[in-house]
């Protein structure tokens, strides 16, 4: 029980799980050097991206700082760590600079889940979250391949697609009170009289497997348009996934802090429990969604968009509701449970994601932007890579939940078709929100010129 307890501060760390998370877990340093874009793609632009394949291999780093305490992650353990096991959870991969230097509030979990919570809230100090703060997201990569039914001249085809995979999804909001996070953040003792501070967070996520079926189609232009190259065509695809769910959770967590007249943590009669959970689960989930994009390819341009997760839902049935209930703050003990007892059947729908995106290869150069809203709000992403004899050098931007963040990379050939990339990006996998430097690194094989068109 006392890592249910430990939930009421840890729902709220899993919204290190931002955007920046599809850097975070890249396996392509060129493309995040780029800005990370095409990390999350239309349907018809990975087609394109199929006609010019390269493989890449990751060289991970970040496991080494990651996997050098495995006590972090062991409840058992003495050195362990709620937030930290959750950040390199979040960020895994890739080598971050000063990776434990934020404050995870250790000591305040530890004391709340044990109920042995400093009545002097000023013992906290140092443990800086931010207020208020939501993320959400979607893992959803597809493993199959096209049947093609027709093919034509200059590559054109029609094809039906079968594949499948898993369909992860994550919406986490918490919120800490400002006026005790302000406490945390005073060089001076604070002592509040008769204050009340609340903190609370809620965590929804589904797992599921997805089962694929789709269009394919590539039609090639008519004469007098493009140049001619093999990757030319207008590229239309469409997948529809049923959905089949193996695990729910709506985690809900409250607590509630009262001071005295001295401003020191006491608890109030006829107020309600210091710390009450409420989780719903479910076992038993189907669904589907539907996602549809095109892709143009004219001479040296690329344009895309596609619309992802349309009409998406899950319907989860025998789903239960269990109840932890912690009365005291500083006597010791556990979370004391209600039974499970049935609720509701849960109807669950995802934001739809909808993406833009428009690229222009040079003989020496390319130039990708991307716009997308959706997941997160309105993000935009861009990158620059000038190529040479031997290197390649990128810069590139994203701009998401109201961040900026730059990127940038160089990549070396090997040989004619093995390279290897270097890149650097900003990520804030911690619940502080703490800008730190990345590095990701990775070979490619298969591909002389990334990006440039085909000769």
């Amino acid at each position: 029980m006392r890592i249910v307890a430990g939930l009421i501060v840890l729902s709220a760390s899993l919204l290190i799980t931002t955007p920046a998370l599809a850097q975070n877990w890249s396996f392509d340093a060129r493309t995040i050097g780029l800005g990370g874009v095409g990390d999350i793609n239309n349907v018809a632009a990975n087609m394109v991206d199929e006609q010019r394949p390269y493989k890449t291999i990751v060289l991970p780093f970040g496991l080494f700082q990651v996997l050098h305490n495995l006590g972090k992650f062991n409840p058992t353990d003495d050195d362990f760590d709620m937030v930290r096991a959750i950040e390199n959870a979040a960020s895994p991969i890739h080598y971050i600079i000063g990776r434990d230097s934020t404050d995870t509030g250790t000591q305040f979990m530890s004391d709340l889940r044990n109920a042995k919570m400093n009545r002097d809230l000023n013992t906290y100090a140092g443990f800086a979250p931010i207020n208020d703060i939501t993320a959400e997201g979607l893992a959803s990569p597809s493993w199959g391949g096209t049947i093609k039914f027709h093919k034509a001249s200059g590559g054109a085809f029609q094809g039906v697609y079968i594949g499948g995979g898993p369909y992860l999804s994550l919406k986490t909001s918490g919120t800490f009170d400002p006026a005790l996070t302000a406490i945390w953040a005073s060089p001076t003792p604070v002592y509040q009289a008769n204050a009340t501070y609340l903190l609370s967070s809620t965590t929804l996520n589904q797992n599921a497997a997805a089962i694929t079926g789709g269009y394919r189609a590539r039609i090639g232009w008519p004469s007098g348009v493009g140049s001619g190259g093999e990757t030319e065509g207008l590229y239309i695809g469409a997948n529809y996934h049923y959905l089949w769910g193996f695990f729910y959770q709506d985690f809900d967590a409250n607590a509630r802090f009262d001071t005295n007249a001295a401003g020191l943590l006491t608890v109030k009669p006829g107020v309600g429990a210091p710390v009450v959970l409420a989780r719903e689960t479910s076992t038993d989930g189907r669904g589907f969604a539907l996602d549809a994009g095109v892709a143009a390819v004219v001479d040296r341009w690329e344009l895309g968009f596609g619309v992802n997760g349309i009409a998406n839902r899950m319907d989860w049935t025998e789903v239960e509701r269990t109840e932890y209930v912690l009365s005291n703050l500083f006597l010791g003990g556990e979370f004391i449970d209600s039974p499970a007892k049935p609720v509701t059947d849960a109807h669950v729908e995802l934001p739809v994601d909808y993406r833009a995106n428009a690229t222009y290869n040079a003989d020496k150069w390319t130039a990708i932007s991307e716009f997308a809203h959706g997941f997160n709000g309105t993000s935009v992403r861009g990158g620059y890579e000038q190529r040479f004899n031997s290197i390649q050098l990128r810069g590139g931007a994203r701009y998401v939940n109201e961040r900026f963040e730059p990127t940038g990379g160089i990549g070396f050939n090997l040989s004619n078709r093995t390279s290897f990339d270097v890149a650097a990006f900003g990520t804030s996998a911690n619940i502080e929100r703490q800008r730190h430097l990345a590095l990701a690194f990775s070979f490619r094989f298969g591909v002389q010129k990334p990006g440039a068109p085909k000769p």
